[in-house]
């Protein structure tokens, strides 16, 4: 009974940290495409600063994610290739930002959804993703006030660990920050960073993206 509880946590916290990092799973190879309906680009005159900054991020991108927990460490992380998609979402009325990634991480397909928003009214940004492995969601906001960079999004968020930690941090609360740091018109590099109780905060996840 250890071995197959300890084969399923192993299982549980290689999939989680997938659905956390920067760019997240599903049983699918594909690269799956944003509903036809969502719009590829929009009038930068109809938006307001904070979307309009978002439309760096439409296009195809190359990336190059390194996981640095969950069986990766600081000088030798889990490498790996993926690609990601972003589409403005037309039945929002362009309000919110589509990303798709897939891949594979280690030897199963590697599948993200995320929705990038900006909160006009609080002037911050919005970051939620989900997958169809770990039954979690990850939701991040930054604080408020905070939405006025033209080349840094911040957003801070939490989730249980499964075990992506370790067994010790099992069950625990553990905050995280994502950063989104708008380089160039073809670079972009996504951070998430964990602080485990009691320790300090350190990074989790990188993901720099190239367009294609």
């Amino acid at each position: 009974m250890r071995s197959t509880l300890s084969r399923a946590l192993c299982s549980v916290t290689f999939v989680a940290i997938a659905a956390l990092g920067g760019g997240c799973s599903d049983d699918t190879t594909t690269t799956a495409a944003p509903a036809a309906s969502s719009s590829a680009t929009v009038d930068p005159s109809a938006q307001d600063p904070g979307h309009r900054r978002l439309n760096q991020l439409v296009g195809e991108w190359r990336g190059d994610k390194s996981t640095f927990v969950a069986g990766g460490t600081p000088d030798k992380p889990i490498r790996t290739e993926i690609v990601s998609h972003w589409q403005w979402i037309a039945e929002t009325g362009n309000n919110f930002l589509r990303e798709i990634a897939t891949g594979d991480f280690g030897d199963r397909p590697y599948y993200r959804q995320g929705t990038l928003g900006y909160s006009p009214t609080d002037n911050r940004y919005e970051w939620t993703t989900v997958d169809s492995v770990t039954p979690m969601m990850m939701t991040y906001k930054g604080v408020k006030a905070s939405g006025g960079s033209d080349t840094e999004i911040t957003v801070f968020g939490e989730f249980t660990d499964p075990g992506v930690l370790g067994d010790r941090f099992v069950g625990q609360t553990i905050p995280m920050r994502t950063t989104i740091r708008l380089e160039s018109a073809d670079r972009v590099v996504m951070e998430l960073y964990f602080t485990p109780p009691g320790q300090a905060e350190m990074i989790a996840d990188r993901v720099i993206l190239t367009r294609k």
